[in-house]
């Protein structure tokens, strides 16, 4: 089945933003992860998300499973500078200016650093209260991202959806993403991330919907 829909179609498949913004956050809060679609005219692909402080080996298997395999853990400035996390290069020269780090590896408790279990415990490790610099090697199997200060309405990334649905939900700002693709590799977009989400009964929004969810209510 092809992917392409109107985004009009597309939507009138689903409740309305307001419900579903609210369904996402409580769906954040228990450790759930949900779909975040971008823009129809930028990547226009969905990200499963989740929150670092609720995420579980479970759910990061999943990520690891249906997504593209590059876990990202996103962070704001303040925390990536605390534990001494530069950018993964000097000159950013990708699309988007996504603001990879260098990669980064719990210090202890993991093996190889590659499994769901490992990556799970390279998340933890990073955002525990009271985490140094020297709770990480580098390089490892996690990919931090910075985000933007002012979240969304600075920049309508993934990145800054995923703090935006943390801080939202009454959580640490931080967690995680991956996206989604397809079981032939492709990347999932249109109605196969709605198909996705109806079969895993998971909650779909866009970065369009936060935007509009923050300012209608000041926040």
């Amino acid at each position: 089945m092809s992917s392409l829909i109107q985004p009009e179609i597309f939507f009138s498949a689903l409740p309305p933003a307001e419900q579903r913004i609210q369904k996402a956050l409580e769906d954040i809060r228990q450790g759930k992860p949900v779909l975040v679609m971008d823009d129809f005219d930028r990547e226009n692909e969905a990200d499963l998300i989740v929150a670092a402080e609720t995420l579980t080996v479970d759910t990061m298997a999943r990520m690891i499973r249906d997504g593209s395999g590059i876990v990202c853990l996103c962070l704001t400035d303040e925390l990536a500078n605390h534990l001494e996390l530069p950018p993964m290069v000097t000159d950013n020269s990708s699309h988007f200016k996504t603001a990879f780090t260098v990669t980064i590896e719990a210090a202890e408790g993991v093996t190889t650093g590659v499994s769901a279990k490992d990556r799970t415990t390279t998340v933890k490790a990073a955002i525990k209260d009271g985490a140094v610099a020297s709770d990480l090697n580098r390089p490892g199997h996690v990919f931090p991202l910075r985000a933007r200060e002012g979240g969304v309405l600075t920049r309508r990334g993934h990145t800054e959806g995923t703090i935006d649905l943390a801080r939202l939900a009454g959580l640490k700002p931080a967690g995680v993403l991956c996206e989604l693709t397809n079981p032939d590799g492709t990347m999932a977009s249109g109605i196969q991330v709605l198909s996705y989400a109806q079969t895993h009964h998971l909650t779909v929004i866009t970065i369009e919907e936060i935007v509009q969810y923050r300012l209608q209510h000041n926040l």
